[in-house]
């Protein structure tokens, strides 16, 4: 995995992950990517810091949370709004998508799996699985990817 800051013509910088580069450049060209704030898709690569090592004598700075990104979003220009718009929308299509899913818990990878090496039918499905456990499924070919927003497990539920 390989991670890009992006930048649309908005001026909006956020961070992206792609399997390659060859990946991101295959998504751009079919128009696959836009901005997570505005919708915007005339999006390209932003200029990135490079990845240089400290010296060995030099104290390491702590690193962001995982997971987060970072979203630039100009003060008074109602960008906030079309977040909370964009993720209100974004929480209601993965909450129809799960409707035709099927939920098996801690069976995700044992499941998933399955389905990948021809075991059992294919049908749409979502669980849990450690981070450790997705990568080695990412790396194994499977085609999974996380829940964008989080939900309550049904069986934690009243």
């Amino acid at each position: 995995m390989i991670s890009f800051d992006l930048k649309c013509s908005r001026a909006h910088v956020f961070e992206a992950w792609f399997r390659s580069s060859d990946d991101y450049e295959r998504q751009k060209a079919r128009q696959l990517l836009l901005c997570p704030v505005c919708g915007d898709m005339d999006v390209g690569k932003a200029v990135m810091a490079p990845s240089i090592p400290a010296k060995g004598n030099q104290r390491a700075v702590p690193a962001a949370p995982r997971g987060e990104i970072a979203v630039n979003m100009p003060a008074g220009s109602g960008a906030p709004d079309q977040m909370k718009a964009l993720l209100g929308a974004l929480a209601e299509a993965q909450a129809k998508a799960l409707e035709t899913s099927q939920w098996v818990g801690a069976s995700f990878s044992e499941k998933a799996r399955s389905m990948h090496y021809g075991e059992i039918d294919h049908s749409a499905i979502h669980g849990t699985a450690s981070a450790d456990e997705a990568r080695a499924m990412i790396e194994e070919g499977l085609a999974i990817a996380p829940l964008l927003v989080p939900i309550v497990p049904p069986d934690q539920t009243n």
